[in-house]
């Protein structure tokens, strides 16, 4: 995609931004002019990421811990004196058979994948109304409509995340504020290649052979796929797009 500035004078929060579908799209906007406020938890290699962007200024911080929403939001306007874009996508992926979960698990993926969100939100919206074009864009999965096995907490948590933003759009769009979900497919992201990483070699050939075959256009997801998406949903063009789920899959979820 061609550096345009499409998104110049525009300023945007992305969380989760130390690798993957966060680390493209904040470099992605970045290159198209924004200037960004990347986080990610302490620990993570957030600030090596966009060592040198001018455009890039980073924070460490749990996107669950109770102060997050005031450190994240407070950062962006100090930064950068408003803030314009709001890309929720900090999230985990923990696996555990339906009946063997723990609740530990469970309260730790909703407080990420769905509490978070809400409260990051919150915090954000008085800025976005000033905007005047505000957007929220949460990342969601296609597992927002569907459920796979080991799951549990994390379709859950996506599924409602699908609503959640539906409740966003209903009741911010007469601020001029958008919200949308992205539904990545399977993505070569930290964590699917962890799991290839790691399972018996037999398993994670098949399993990455599965989503390839699945896919019509024959590949798997890059973080980069998602990011077009996002981009696309951060631009005035989209202003008339709110309360979708925008499935970016290689059309993985239209075969059988």
């Amino acid at each position: 995609m061609p550096r345009e500035n499409r998104l110049l004078g525009r300023v945007a929060l992305v969380t989760g931004a130390a690798s993957g579908i966060g680390l493209a799209t904040a470099t992605l906007f970045a290159e198209q002019g924004a200037k960004v406020l990347a986080s990610d938890v302490p620990g993570s290699p957030l600030a090596e990421r966009f060592a040198g962007n001018p455009n890039v200024a980073c924070v460490y911080k749990d996107v669950s811990d109770e102060d997050a929403p005031e450190v994240l939001v407070g950062a962006a306007i100090e930064a950068f004196g408003r803030l314009d874009i709001l890309f929720n996508n900090a999230g985990i992926c923990p696996t555990e058979p339906y009946l063997e979960q723990s609740q530990a698990t469970w309260n730790r993926t909703l407080a990420i994948n769905v509490t978070a969100v809400n409260r990051l939100t919150i915090a954000a919206a008085p800025h976005l109304k000033q905007s005047g074009s505000g957007r929220i864009i949460n990342t969601g999965s296609v597992q927002s409509q569907v459920a796979g096995p080991t799951l549990t907490a994390y379709t859950v948590s996506k599924h409602a995340l699908a609503g959640l933003t539906k409740q966003q759009a209903l009741e911010l769009g007469p601020f001029g504020i958008t919200a949308n979900y992205i539904q990545p497919g399977f993505i070569l992201t930290g964590i699917t290649e962890t799991f290839l990483a790691t399972a018996p070699k037999a398993e994670a050939d098949a399993f990455a052979q599965y989503w390839k075959t699945k896919a019509p256009v024959g590949r798997l997801g890059q973080p980069i796929d998602i990011a077009r998406g996002a981009l696309f949903l951060a631009l005035e063009s989209s202003s008339f797009i709110s309360g979708i789920g925008l499935r970016i899959d290689g059309g993985a979820m239209a075969r059988l």
